[in-house]
């Protein structure tokens, strides 16, 4: 059977993906951002897993404001870079798993969970700059299939905290239940505190981040139970895209194990994070 072997949970800022782009991770500003992600990346690198489900939002580039799921899986058997407006990232285009990508909608509708499916999906930055993070370097394709896991973070009602810990349960229940042998990676994407818009535009509170990359490891319990609002107040608008990260959790074992993780501000106008887990304790 299949079964989840570790868990990222990363930001997803545009501009870390266009200073990757444009060869300007070693300048100044963004330099101690790209020093912190190195440990992983090196663990990553010689933890390959055999898919990837990456949970993360878009930016309306590929779903629209006139119909906004709130969660939704994607099971084509390639999925193109969005054109965001200034042309598509030079990333390669992501391969799928459209096998795993339909059990999991079974299992998940049977889960009682209402899931949308795409059969065609365009990805964007929240898609493909946590894939630069994992792995900068990919040349014609990226280390593994892929499916893209979409929640909406971006038009109230968004889902509850507690709602996208309980996602991730059963996400983690579905992946063990398909019969392959396949080893399967969980990212969490978005975060930390930022808000882009509005008399609060460049929020960033790093208490609060603190206090969850704390918890989310040891105490997840606790970030699922704060409410939408305690999230967008403490975080900021467009921090309640950490509600994702708990999507990743709920897929992982209750006891894990922290690899690493690193925190910076600012990048662009936002905090921005990277906690890396393996899915089982230090020693066994």
């Amino acid at each position: 059977m299949a079964e989840v072997i570790w868990g990222l949970a990363t930001s997803h800022v545009p501009s870390i993906g266009a200073a990757m782009d444009n060869h300007r991770t070693q300048e100044p500003y963004w330099k101690p951002l790209f020093d912190g992600y190195q440990q992983a990346r090196d663990w990553m690198a010689e933890h390959t897993p055999d898919v990837i489900v990456l949970v993360y939002n878009d930016h309306a580039n590929a779903i629209g404001l006139d119909l906004v799921p709130t969660f939704a899986l994607a099971t084509a058997a390639s999925f193109p870079v969005a054109d965001e407006g200034w042309g598509r990232r030079p990333v390669p285009t992501v391969y799928g798993h459209p096998d795993l990508a339909q059990h999991l909608v079974e299992s998940l509708v049977d889960d009682a969970f209402d899931i949308t499916v795409a059969h065609r999906l365009a990805v964007d930055h929240g898609f493909t700059v946590p894939l630069s993070v994992y792995d900068p370097d990919p040349g014609d394709a990226w280390p593994c299939p892929v499916i893209p896991l979409l929640v909406n973070v971006i038009q109230y009602p968004q889902p509850t905290a507690a709602r996208c810990y309980d996602l991730g349960k059963a996400l983690g229940r579905a992946i063990r239940a398909y019969p392959d042998d396949l080893k399967v990676a969980v990212f969490g994407t978005g975060g930390m505190s930022h808000q882009l818009a509005g008399e609060r535009a460049g929020l960033i509170n790093p208490v609060f981040d603190a206090m969850f990359m704390s918890r989310i490891q040891n105490d997840p319990q606790a970030l699922a139970s704060l409410s939408r609002e305690t999230y967008v107040t403490e975080a900021g608008s467009e921090g309640i895209e950490m509600i994702m990260w708990l999507v990743m959790r709920g897929a992982m074992d209750e006891d894990i194990t922290r690899i690493s993780d690193t925190y910076h501000v600012p990048a662009s106008n936002t905090a921005a994070a990277l906690a890396l887990f393996e899915n089982k304790v230090a020693g066994r």
